[in-house]
């Protein structure tokens, strides 16, 4: 999987947990990308740094390097609405 896609993939379902702490499914999930993250794509320090009305930046280190991903937000967030939205699910 290509590190763009992981690293969305990892900070939407990030969202969901943090949301939905009693949510098990969800916390392993973050886990399985995040160290796909780690383990395949050497990030270190990954984390949700800010978070403004339209954008979510993300923060990790690569290669000795701290680096930022800006992500779009309302597609950040578009997992959790759908899931919210679902009352199979609450």
């Amino acid at each position: 999987m290509r590190l763009d896609d992981a690293l969305f993939n990892w900070l939407q379902i990030q969202l969901v947990a943090e949301a939905r702490p009693d949510d098990r499914a969800a916390a392993d999930t973050r886990d399985f990308f995040r160290d796909m993250l780690t383990e395949d794509h050497g990030l270190a320090n990954l984390l949700v740094h800010k978070t403004d009305d339209t954008m979510i930046h993300v923060k990790y280190d690569k290669d000795g390097r701290s680096k930022t991903q800006l992500i779009p937000r309302e597609a950040a967030e578009q997992l959790l609405a759908d899931i919210n939205a679902n009352p199979k699910y609450n």
